[in-house]
């Protein structure tokens, strides 16, 4: 029987970028989807349900930042990989902060493209087993359901990006070690290259507000100046 081949939604105004995803894409073994403004690209997601978007900043009419927070905000968890070819700190950041799972800056080569794709494709196709083979994590009045990736404080069910929530996982599972930036991001990421730890203090920081906001006990995700974070309860 075939297996179903994972399914990349390429979102760009640019006939080129879209012609280069798509050939390095396809000649990989992944099956494309195109969309050329905001919009369509919401639609898509919602209907299509691909398994990563690769999603440009700037887009006509909706731009990238206005889709991602639209899908976010809608529950739709897709891993997203923001195309920008600005290189502003405040434009990637900006992308992380509303729920994008990287970034990378145009003009990018494909091999560059292959190895972010297949970082984040490695956590959602091999799902729990490439984070714990428990099936619930609990510290504290934190409870997590790895295969429904799900996490509850008490009975109140917290809200994650998928990074988000494996971030959270590994912090759980390493309670009490300080954690370096390099460690999360080749841990989390997946990561066989050096990549910008910039993605893991935004990361952090997104997921430590979300915890403290609804947490009547003291559960914080520790910063250790000078090498990385600790979670403590």
């Amino acid at each position: 029987m075939a297996v179903d081949k994972l399914k990349i939604l390429i979102v760009d105004d640019e006939q080129s970028i879209r012609t280069l995803l798509d050939y390095n894409l396809t000649q990989a073994g992944y099956e494309t989807l195109m969309a050329t403004e905001g919009e369509e690209a919401i639609r898509k997601a919602e209907n299509e349900k691909p398994d990563l978007i690769l999603l440009d900043l700037m887009l006509p009419k909706v731009d990238g930042i206005e889709v991602c927070k639209t899908l976010r905000k809608r529950h739709i968890n897709i891993p997203i990989i923001m195309l920008t070819a600005k290189s502003e700190e405040l434009d990637k950041v900006l992308g992380l902060e509303i729920g994008a799972d990287d970034y990378m800056t145009k003009p990018f080569s494909p091999r560059e493209v292959m190895a972010r794709v297949k970082a984040v494709l490695r956590r959602t196709t091999t799902a729990t087993d490439s984070i714990n083979n428990d099936e619930v994590l609990t510290s504290g009045p934190l409870t997590i359901y790895l295969e429904q990736y799900e996490a509850y404080l008490s009975d109140r069910k917290l809200e994650f990006t998928p990074k988000e929530f494996e971030l959270l996982v590994y912090f759980i599972q390493n309670k009490n070690r300080v954690l370096s930036r390099d460690t999360l991001l080749s841990a989390v990421w997946n990561y066989d290259f050096a990549g910008d730890t910039r993605i893991v203090d935004v990361h952090v920081s997104h997921l430590r507000d979300k915890i403290e906001e609804n947490s009547r006990k003291p559960m914080f995700i520790k910063t250790v100046r000078g090498i990385g974070y600790k979670f403590e309860e």
